[in-house]
């Protein structure tokens, strides 16, 4: 056998090119969070026993115990328990606002591509003015005239990420439309929708699903961003921004009340995002 040290090298870059970039640690790790938190949706009761508004009262701000691994708030409920069941309703408002702004952007989309030349100039000029807005200014506005709870926050929510993605479907579908294959079926006479529905919508939607995995950590931040000053979910509804909203009376004196639902709530965001950008990178390679 050969010993050449010249060949180590080799070998090694050999092996890593034959791992999948599905088995890589950057690929794994934000999907197995992801997971976790799928399974704290499904099922709660497996990660705790106790309810999220289960009060003890002769435990009102307690420290972290063996009992309640993250302390208590200030009215006795644990602050882990409430945590795990608000990841069900933070993450379907996340889920919920993402399907409403990819299919808002989506119909958008299309219209400022394809629409009548007088249509397409207005509606380029109410995108560039919705893009010029924060989402969360835009949701805010939303919330005013909707008012608080969590359907309205889902809504509200949804209706501030439709430009982004409006925008990127705009840019693809100016793309495919000039492509061969399109040219082709105008040439043969196909009908409109069906030229959009069977040509050009199929051919834009990869990285509109890509901006999607990355846009439900966003959703998350900026519903729990409302619920945090106080016009998102109402409380006692267990939430994340609500959770964090409840402890920052008491950072002084029981800073675990918010420590928990902060720390989920950057890691969730960041390994969401972290697994979305994995997936653009490896369909960007063709994987």
């Amino acid at each position: 056998m050969s010993s050449d040290p010249l060949l180590i090298p080799s070998r090694q870059n050999t092996l890593a090119r034959s791992t999948s970039p599905w088995l890589l640690p950057k690929t794994l790790i934000p999907a197995a969070f992801v997971l976790l938190l799928i399974f704290t949706v499904i099922a709660p009761q497996w990660f705790t026993p106790l309810k999220p508004d289960d009060m003890d009262m002769d435990a009102v701000l307690a420290a972290p115990t063996l009992h309640h691994w993250f302390g208590t708030d200030s009215l006795g409920r644990d602050v882990f328990s409430r945590v795990v069941y608000g990841s069900a309703l933070s993450l379907s408002i996340g889920l919920g606002a993402t399907l409403i702004a990819c299919l808002g952007g989506m119909a958008l989309g299309l219209l400022t591509a394809l629409a009548p030349l007088a249509l397409r100039r207005v509606l380029v000029r109410v995108l560039d003015i919705l893009l010029a807005f924060p989402e969360l200014l835009l949701a805010l506005l939303v919330i005013a005239v909707l008012g608080r709870g969590p359907t309205n926050t889902l809504i509200a929510v949804g209706l501030s990420g439709i430009a982004s993605y409006a925008r990127l479907l705009r840019s693809q579908v100016l793309q495919v439309k000039l492509s061969g294959y399109v040219e082709h079926a105008v040439a043969l006479g196909e009908p409109p929708l069906s030229i959009i529905f069977r040509h050009i919508l199929p051919n834009t939607l990869r990285p509109l699903l890509i901006l999607a995995t990355i846009g439900v950590g966003q959703s998350v931040l900026t519903a729990s961003s409302l619920s945090f000053l106080g016009l998102g979910v109402i409380p006692p509804t267990a939430e994340w921004g609500a959770l964090l909203a409840d402890g920052r009376d008491y950072l002084d004196v029981a800073p675990w009340i918010s420590l928990l639902p902060a720390t989920v709530v950057a890691v969730s965001v960041i390994a969401i995002t972290l697994l979305g950008r994995r997936l653009q990178t490896i369909l960007a390679k063709g994987a």
